[in-house]
């Protein structure tokens, strides 16, 4: 398994990690998004995840993007809008 070099594919394995988290802790992520405590209850998985991710990426990509944040707030966040929440 190589160090992955195509922007695209870098920006697919956060979106795949990121997916991941929300899916194995579905309970972490109702509970955080209703307390306003999301990345709180899921500092650790998220941790885990970006250094996953980061181990699997060319430094350069690392360096010059936001992949793993964007995929944090596109496929974390947004589908939590039927959740009610004092953020929203």
């Amino acid at each position: 398994m190589g160090v992955v070099r195509d922007p695209d594919v870098a920006r697919r394995i956060a979106r795949a990690v990121v997916s991941d988290i929300a899916l194995y802790n579905n309970k972490k992520v109702e509970e955080g998004v209703q307390n306003d405590t999301l990345f709180d209850v899921l500092k650790d998985e998220i941790e885990e995840g970006r250094n996953y991710y980061l181990s699997r990426i060319d430094p350069e990509i690392a360096r010059t993007t936001n992949y793993f944040n964007h995929a944090l707030v596109d496929v974390l966040l947004k589908p939590t809008g039927r959740i009610p929440s004092k953020v929203w």
